[in-house]
């Protein structure tokens, strides 16, 4: 499985801008899970996390974004971040036949909706790559 951001939709609500991906990623639920849930997972695609507590509850500072709190948490399934400055953001895995995971994430913010969509196509597309399997060596 290769991975692709597959929809992308985007509703206004007064001021409030929700986005909604639907994304199609290499590899199982728990190799996907760390990338969506640890400080070095998200750093190596989205964003650096200052603090994040990992449980519902717990404190999380996403770089540039400010600080909050984890509004839902279900272990390998679900991980929601509320900052201050960058909104809600849900990441919700589900397993996609043989070896694969579908992403829902779902961004709800004030401010410039143009600029995030095509900024969470880029991220989407950097983690798709992080998580695409290393081809196997050529012999020579």
């Amino acid at each position: 499985m290769t991975g692709s951001v597959e929809q992308g939709t985007s509703q206004t609500h007064g001021n409030t801008h929700i986005l909604h991906f639907l994304v199609r990623l290499p590899g199982p639920m728990e190799t996907v899970w760390p990338a969506l849930s640890t400080p070095e997972g998200l750093a190596a695609w989205w964003v650096e996390a200052d603090v994040l507590e990992p449980r519902l509850g717990g404190a999380v500072t996403l770089r540039d974004l400010g600080s909050g709190q984890v509004t839902a948490w279900d272990v390998d399934r679900l991980a929601e971040y509320t900052v201050q400055d960058g909104g809600r953001i849900r990441l919700h895995l589900e397993r996609d036949g043989d070896g694969g995971t579908i992403l829902r994430l779902t961004h709800e913010f004030q401010g410039e909706e143009a600029a995030s969509q095509q900024s969470w196509r880029d991220r989407l597309e950097r983690l798709i790559e992080q998580l695409r399997p290393a081809p196997p060596p050529q012999s020579p």
